[in-house]
């Protein structure tokens, strides 16, 4: 973990951003305290078949009713 200034942070922004996407994290210091870190974001891949589960779930509990509003009710409620 590497330890940046702020002035230097606000000049090389997009070279820090570039490290941070590779894994790195950067912490930045104002007056030598650190006051902020860079981290790289890590997402985890989504799983299909549990989004495919849990869609297959809500559709089996709405069986025989309506998902979501009415969009007449609500077309008619601004007509009022």
């Amino acid at each position: 973990m590497d330890t940046v200034g702020l002035f230097e942070a606000k000049t090389h922004l997009s070279e820090l951003i570039a490290r941070a996407e590779r894994g790195e994290e950067v912490v930045i210091t104002r007056h030598n305290k650190p006051v902020a870190r860079i981290v790289p974001v890590t997402q985890a891949a989504p799983d299909a078949s549990a989004r495919r589960g849990a869609l297959e779930a809500l559709l089996r509990a709405a069986r025989g009713r309506r998902l979501g509003p009415d969009w007449k009710l609500l077309r008619d409620e601004g007509r009022r």
